[in-house]
């Protein structure tokens, strides 16, 4: 419509752009993705583009458009600016595109697919399209073929899986047989089927390939070797097709070669002569011989005839029957008298173009003067056609017939007798003459033996013998329970198994026949709802998981029940041993493990047991213990886990330590698992107190004269690096010397020492006190001591001679009292001194029974309580007075002693 339009609107036109009609070539292989370049119309047109236009003068820009979207339409997509040409998201495939059809082109509009018969794979197969070039000065109608290549996409293939062949076994050789339904193969050119080979020749048969005029390949079989079919009748082999693509494919079928008959073969006997006896007062009918002959060839070829030759006398020929058919030779006339002896039978076995062949029968007829013996079967137990049905289990004794047996001449006497082997007996029934009964002498057993044929054998006194042959058939009776083959099924499993896992088959066997040797599987009333027993089949599968640690051992029963009526069964055991895997780690029995140990503990002592166990059984539960940090200091044994330090540890040093220890068990991968223990060490009372001021024995202080009662002096100042009451620390002044020595006293809890009474001019001089530092450590407090030297005077005129008077040995006789620490709050005052010794021993006698009683108690609720504790009883440290003494000093700033 598009055209038609243009055409009406440019009448000049439009011979213009018929004359410009142009036609583009492109190829491409199928099977290509989206995307791909196939070729550009502006291009291969060498049409301006808006590049190439001059700025002055523009024109409007290019317009590519596709005719109609037909068929090949769809396997395109054209840019309608640019011009270019690219495969669209629908793939070519070129055997579904282009279907040979004698040339012949299908149409979809203006873009279609052509097929040509053209020996060049590229241009058998193409895609046609119209494109239309827009504006109008450019105007033409371009016809684009597009070739399609072929690639090797697919492999040749039988159309039928199985292909059978029938080749005559007297073939000569280099015969050859075209083999029907040839591969396929939707590829072209050397893509297609080029080759055919054989899996198996078997050495008599080879290929070969015609190509018709119209290139068509046709396998044909060939005959290499003599065939027979008597020796193999038929050869089963593999043909395989293969392509000329790179690399190649190759399809296959299964080819049969039967060999089919000729009559080759003529009907031969096994013996040229056979010897036959016969009575003379043989019945009608009485079989004499029966002759074979055998034809190797099948079918017709092998169909063999009978007949007497012609020189059997024809009174032979009356006297015996031969059938033509199945060689059988009966007697046909009764023998007199006058019957010859001796007959020689010459009988022929005819075959179908073949030679007779010939065997001889010699029938010596004895001549007799009497008849057999008779013998009359009445059955009592169930007969049918001469077979005597009885059950096992029978009751001995069990009747089964009565026999006459009797001369038909009477004229001679007829015993009896039984032959064959079984349980029964054949006995003279009295007070009858020549009767006979037929018993059983034990009960039958249809496992045992199901069939027995005896004979009750009648002779006369002149040697001749009659047989009367008898079966009996047992019937079978639900006597026997189903047998398992073991008792006790010992089974094993490990744990962790996927649900329904199988266990074992279960087989049980009845000796019983038909329905009552079926057996059905049950599981017993103690068996687990979560095991499962096929009735039928006897597979015993587990359903959910087990889990060893769970349960161990399973043990129950199972039951064999036979169809029988009524239905008889066993029972057997089956027993199940969940085998471990290592599906559990290590476990501490607590998480975090604390241990107090006191310092100074010896080396490779015993800290404590670190407990551990594993739910794994064997190997699995094997667990070693080691020490991931802090190995240098401490060590665990890893059988018994006891915890042990190296070397004695030190609380100033280091008062607590954190180890981790993991736990690995001996599975293959192992588990392992870690705990957090913490180790704090208890104080021991291993450090006196440091006296820290004064700094030396041999310095001093002035003391003005003009001090006032009750004023600080200085102080002695110590620490203590224990902690607890060890670290408690009382001060007293156990010597003096001076002038008035008892002017100056000490505060035995915080060291500061005053002045207690007025100084007099009499009181001017040098003043030494011995002050003892002592802790309140247990079992026994240690102790330091340190001189203190005040100087009373107005002044320090004469340093020298105060230094030569502190180098001197001061004469202070040594006063041991014990100093007493208030318990009280630091704003309430001291008891008076008649007391403090009384209450200095309570003290001691408390503190005593506190540490042998709640040691390690006492430690913890001390760590807890330290703040508030220190705060109730007012333990201050005071800082040491440096210099002259501040009178106006009110409350000096404590200092807490932490625990190092």
């Amino acid at each position: 419509h598009l055209l038609l339009f243009l055409l009406f609107l440019g009448p000049f036109n439009c011979f213009a752009s018929y004359s410009r009609a142009t036609e583009l070539f492109y190829s491409l292989n199928e099977g290509l993705p989206a995307g791909v370049l196939i070729g550009s119309l502006a291009r291969d047109l060498r049409l301006p583009t808006a590049g190439g236009q001059h700025p002055a003068a523009p024109k409007p820009p290019l317009s590519f458009t596709l005719a109609s979207r037909g068929l090949g339409g769809q396997y395109v997509q054209l840019d309608n600016r640019s011009g270019e040409l690219h495969t669209s998201a629908v793939e070519i495939d070129r055997e579904a595109l282009c279907v040979e059809s004698n040339g012949a082109t299908i149409f979809g509009g203006a873009a279609a697919v052509s097929f040509s018969s053209s020996s060049s794979s590229s241009e058998s197969c193409l895609l046609l399209l119209d494109v239309l070039v827009l504006p109008q000065e450019y105007f033409r109608l371009v016809k684009v073929k597009i070739a399609i290549r072929d690639v090797n996409d697919n492999a040749p293939r039988f159309p039928v899986p199985h292909i059978r062949l029938s080749v005559p076994e007297n073939a000569p050789v280099n015969t050859r047989l075209a083999i029907e339904h040839p591969a396929l193969d939707p590829d072209v050119g050397t893509n297609s089927v080029q080759t055919y080979r054989l899996r198996d020749n078997y050495g008599v048969f080879t290929l070969d390939v015609e190509e018709n005029e119209s290139g068509e390949r046709t396998p044909y079989l060939i005959v290499m070797g003599a065939l027979d079919r008597e020796t193999q009748e038929e050869y089963v082999t593999v043909i395989v097709a293969e392509d000329g693509g790179t690399p190649p494919l190759v399809g296959s079928a299964t080819l049969t070669i039967g060999i089919s008959d000729i009559n080759d073969n003529c009907p031969q006997f096994s013996d040229s002569q056979l010897n036959v006896t016969l009575y003379g007062n043989s019945s009608l009918g009485t079989h004499v011989a029966t002759v074979h002959a055998v034809d190797m060839d099948l079918g017709s070829n092998a169909q063999i005839t009978y007949s007497y030759s012609q020189k059997v006398p024809q009174p032979s020929r009356d006297l015996f029957h031969l059938d033509e058919s199945t060689g059988a030779i009966t007697l046909s006339s009764k023998v007199d008298g006058d019957t010859p002896r001796l007959h020689r039978l010459i009988i022929l076995g005819n075959g179908p173009g073949c030679i007779p062949a010939v065997i001889t029968v010699l029938v010596t007829i004895i001549k007799v003067m009497m008849r057999p013996p008779e013998v009359v079967p009445r059955f009592i137990a169930n007969e049918a056609e001469g077979v005597v049905y009885l059950k096992e289990l029978e009751p001995i004794n069990t009747p089964i017939a009565f026999f006459t047996i009797k001369d038909p001449d009477e004229k001679y006497k007829v015993n009896c007798y039984l032959d064959g082997d079984g349980p029964f007996r054949l006995s003279p029934y009295k007070p009858y003459n020549n009767e006979y009964l037929l018993e059983t002498t034990k009960p039958l057993d249809y496992e045992t033996q199901q069939l027995y044929e005896i004979s009750v054998v009648a002779w006369n006194s002149e040697g001749f013998r009659v047989n009367k042959v008898i079966k009996v058939q047992v019937l079978d009776d639900n006597d026997n329970s189903p047998v398992f083959s073991q008792q006790l099924i010992e089974l094993s499993i490990e744990e962790n198994n996927v649900p329904n896992a199988f266990l074992t088959k279960l087989h049980a066997t009845d000796a019983d026949s038909g329905e009552r040797g079926q057996v059905s599987y049950f599981l017993g009333p103690d068996a687990p709802s979560y095991f499962s027993l096929d009735k039928t089949t006897g597979v015993l599968t587990v359903s959910t998981q087990l889990d060893r640690e769970e349960k161990e051992k399973y043990r129950y029963t199972v039951k064999a029940v036979d169809s029988g009526f009524p239905p008889r069964e066993s029972i057997a055991t089956v027993t199940i041993t969940v085998l471990d895997k290592n599906d559990n780690s290590p476990r501490f029995i607590n998480k975090d493990f604390s241990f107090f140990v006191p310092e100074n503990f010896p080396g490779f002592g015993e800290i404590g047991v670190i407990s551990v166990t594993d739910a794994d059984a064997g190997q699995n539960g094997w667990v070693a213990l080691s020490v991931l940090n802090g190995s240098d200091i401490f060590v665990i044994d890893t059988g018994k886990g006891v915890l042990r330090a190296k070397v004695s540890l030190d609380r100033e040093q280091q008062s607590s330590y954190v180890l981790w220890i993991e736990a690995v068990d001996g599975g293959d991968p192992a588990l392992s698992s870690t705990a957090k223990i913490t180790i704090l060490l208890l104080d021991i009372n291993d450090n006196p107190p440091l006296v820290l001021f004064p700094q030396s024995n041999m310095s001093y202080l002035l003391v003005l004269p003009s001090t006032l009662p009750g004023s600080p002096i200085t102080e002695v100042y110590a620490v203590d690096k224990d902690t607890g009451m060890n670290a408690v620390i009382a001060y007293s002044i156990i010597g003096r010397r001076g002038p008035r020595p008892e002017s100056f006293r000490i505060d035995p809890k915080t060291g500061n020492i005053t002045l207690e009474e007025s100084l007099m001019q009499n009181d001017y001089g040098l003043y030494r006190l011995l002050v003892k530092v002592s802790d309140h450590g247990y079992p026994e407090p240690l102790h330091s001591t340190v001189m203190v030297n005040l100087f009373v005077n107005d002044t320090v005129s004469n340093e020298s001679y105060i230094e030569s008077l502190l180098r001197k040995e001061p004469d202070i006789s040594i006063e041991e009292k014990q100093p007493q620490i208030s318990i009280e709050p630091a704003h309430k005052k001291m008891e008076s001194a008649s007391c403090m010794p009384t209450l200095v021993a309570l003290s001691i006698i408390s503190l005593g029974s506190i540490a042998l009683v709640t040691g390690m108690g006492f430690y913890i609720c001390l760590r807890r309580g330290k703040k508030h504790h220190r705060g109730d009883e007012n333990l201050e440290v005071q800082i040491p007075l440096n210099g002259r003494i501040n009178l106006h000093m009110l409350e000096k700033k404590p200092m807490e002693i932490s625990n190092i």
